[in-house]
């Protein structure tokens, strides 16, 4: 057995321990509204952290390139209450163009 394997299922065994012990919790605990206001904001948070991950960086380096002008599209059609459908398309379309272009 490697490490490869030791890893994942040392992880796995976390994870099992870590959903097991959140059937534990007592129920008033978790309609606390303070815990409440944070569970609704952390995907929220995780999910601008990750377009911001994509968008601004390549292996591990710092780069501005065709993605940032998609995000930028994806915004102001999101800030012009363009439909989601219309905001990806857009992205799309600006990012694949400048992509090609350059």
């Amino acid at each position: 057995m490697n490490a490869f394997w030791i890893a994942t299922i040392g992880t796995s065994v976390i994870a099992f321990l870590l959903k097991y012990s959140g059937h534990s919790i007592p129920q008033h605990w978790l309609e606390h509204p303070k815990l409440q206001r944070i569970n609704a904001l952390i995907p929220v948070a995780l999910l601008s952290a990750l377009v911001a991950v994509q968008t601004f960086t390549e292996k591990n380096k710092l780069m501005i390139d065709h993605r940032l002008a998609g995000v930028s599209v994806a915004v102001i059609a999101l800030l012009l209450k363009a439909p989601f459908p219309v905001v990806v398309l857009a992205a799309a379309v600006t990012s694949a163009g400048i992509y090609n272009w350059l």
